[in-house]
């Protein structure tokens, strides 16, 4: 990694969001062990238009159905999205796209 992370909070959620950026993004994805890819990027940008549009974080279900409007049905399943982001899509996305953690994400 070519610079050290900007201030993390206790859940490795970026402490400032406009500490964000794609260099930023690509180091939170290497500490979930994820390597992005252009499919990763759609959903990220996804994520970030979300945020700007309603100021929150979505959880799974908000998420699906903004990314059935956006990308597709083909981007938007909960299967698609964990094979991006396993484990807690909505969250390790939320992550490493710079955004707060969602609400009722456990």
């Amino acid at each position: 990694m070519s610079q050290n992370l900007p201030e993390l909070d206790k859940d490795g959620f970026l402490a400032n969001l406009d500490d964000w950026n794609p260099e930023v993004a690509s180091q939170l994805a290497a500490t979930e062990e994820i390597e992005l890819t252009e499919a990763h990027w759609e959903v990220l940008h996804a994520l970030r238009d979300f945020y700007q549009e309603f100021d929150l974080s979505p959880a799974m279900r908000p998420l699906t159905k903004y990314l059935k409007q956006h990308l597709g049905a083909d981007k938007a399943s909960s299967i698609y999205l964990l094979t991006l982001f396993p484990g807690s899509p909505a969250k390790i996305a939320a992550k490493i796209a710079g955004l707060p953690r969602p609400e009722n994400c456990l």
